[in-house]
C-alpha cells in the first residue's frame, strides 16, 4: 500500500525568504479553511519534518472531486530551507537534465535498459546539488556546449526538483488545478507540482 502525497514546490524563492513566505502561505490557507494550525505527525513521511497542519473544516476546498464521507487527508508538512525532492519511492536522482543553454538532454538513468543512475554521469549534478544545498550556489558543465550552469537552472522533469519552499498533502485526494493556481498565486514564484508515495 504505502502512504501518497502531492507535492507543490516554490522553485524560486530565495532560502531567506522561504521561511516568511511560508508562514503566510499556511496564514491563507488557515484563513481559507483548508488546514488549521495543529499540528500532527501521523502520516508525514516528508524529508526535513516529521509533522504538518491537520486538515481544517473546509480541506474539500482544495481537491478537484469530492471524496468518500468518510474520507480523512492527513496533515499538510511545510518545508522550508534548499532541498531537492523526488517523486519515486526509493530513488534519489533524477532521470536526466536538460541544459537550459543548449537544450542537451543527459541521460542519468537509462530506462529500460538501467534502473541504476550512471555515476559518473550523476556525480557532477551530485555534488552541485549538495553544495547548493550548503551555500545557495554552485554549477554544472554541460557536457554538450561546455556552460557552466547553475544547477537550480538545470530541467531534471517534474520526479526531481530543487527548491527552498515545499508543501507535502499526505493523503490528501487528487488537488484541484484552480487550488494548485490559487497557491502558485500567493507564493509568487513559479512552482511545481508532483507526486509520490512513500
Amino acid at each position: 500500500m504505502g502512504d501518497f502525497f502531492e507535492r507543490i514546490v516554490d522553485v524560486e524563492v530565495s532560502a531567506e525568504e522561504a521561511g516568511a513566505l511560508a508562514a503566510r502561505t499556511v496564514e491563507w490557507m488557515v484563513g481559507e479553511g483548508v488546514i488549521t494550525r495543529e499540528l500532527s505527525g501521523v502520516g508525514v513521511y516528508s524529508p526535513s519534518t516529521l509533522e504538518g497542519y491537520c486538515p481544517g473544516p473546509h480541506w474539500q476546498r482544495a481537491i478537484a472531486l469530492s471524496p468518500d464521507a468518510a474520507w480523512q487527508p492527513g496533515p499538510v508538512a511545510v518545508m522550508a530551507g534548499r532541498d531537492h525532492y523526488v517523486e519515486g519511492q526509493g530513488t534519489d536522482e533524477a532521470d536526466h537534465a536538460t541544459c537550459p543553454r543548449c537544450t542537451a538532454r543527459t541521460v542519468i538513468t537509462d530506462y529500460p535498459e538501467s534502473f541504476e543512475p550512471d555515476e559518473e554521469v550523476w556525480r557532477p549534478f551530485r555534488e552541485a546539488v549538495a553544495t547548493w544545498k550548503e551555500t545557495g550556489e554552485a554549477g554544472v558543465t554541460c557536457p554538450a556546449c561546455a556552460a557552466v550552469v547553475p544547477v537550480t537552472e538545470w530541467d531534471f522533469g517534474s520526479g526531481f526538483l530543487l527548491g527552498a519552499l515545499a508543501f507535502d498533502f499526505w493523503g490528501w485526494p487528487p488537488l484541484s488545478e484552480e487550488f494548485i493556481a490559487e497557491l502558485g498565486r500567493q507564493l509568487g514564484h513559479r512552482r511545481e507540482w508532483h507526486t509520490g508515495k512513500f
